[in-house]
């Protein structure tokens, strides 16, 4: 586990409640990432276009309905299958190994192939909040070069020292302007997991584009 994460506020954790069991766990998390992604992306349609990074591909703001939903339909289903993927390899780190150490993700230009990010050799005895400064400045580097479309980091902890919940944390970001966290409580007993419904937290834009000031 990579210890309390100090950026979600007191409360935040309040609409996270209900649990279900998922054995095996993969499928299920699949229809609660899709569930959430698809809730997110219509609910952020109404600032897209007021929040795009200004030097995006998207920055000059003449975005008629219809290209914003496939815009947000794009990123969406991209969001998805990068999130699927890089948990599922992700899934033996929290259930086999201890700390927990985080792990990051890319998807490539053709918007089908996942790779993920290996710095092991450079990560080796570096602790986990300083390996997600780490992942954070590499996913930066790649995304300004314009070779990925999105990137993603995982790693697990607990919301504050009050609460114990354990959480996976899923930070992404799309090229076309999506970026969040992806918070998902959960249980590991006996080798299986339950999960909590999963809640989406925007944050600022690091990787594809400098935030503008007011997300800052």
């Amino acid at each position: 586990m990579a210890g309390i994460l100090p950026e979600f506020q007191p409360g935040f954790w309040k609409s996270v409640k209900q649990k279900s069991g998922c054995d095996p766990m993969f499928s299920i998390k699949r229809h609660a990432l899709v569930a959430t992604f698809t809730l997110f992306t219509l609910g952020a349609s109404a600032s897209f276009a007021q929040n795009l990074p200004k030097d995006g591909p998207l920055a000059d703001g003449k975005i008629s309905e219809e290209e914003l939903a496939v815009i947000l339909a794009t990123a969406q289903q991209q969001l998805i299958h990068l999130s699927s993927v890089a948990t599922e390899e992700y899934e033996p780190v929290i259930r086999d190994t201890a700390p927990n150490m985080p792990a990051a993700w890319m998807l490539m230009k053709d918007g089908e192939t996942v790779k993920r990010l290996n710095m092991d050799s450079n990560a080796e005895g570096v602790p986990a909040p300083a390996r997600i400064v780490m992942y954070r400045a590499a996913l930066k580097s790649i995304a300004r070069k314009g070779e990925i479309n999105a990137g993603a980091i995982l790693y697990t902890g607990r919301l504050s020292e009050d609460n114990e919940t354990e959480v996976l944390v899923i930070e992404h970001e799309h090229r076309l302007g999506v970026s969040a966290n992806k918070v998902i409580g959960y249980e590991l007993e006996s080798g299986k997991f339950s999960w909590a419904q999963p809640v989406t937290q925007e944050k600022p834009f690091q990787w594809f584009y400098d935030a503008k000031e007011d997300q800052s």
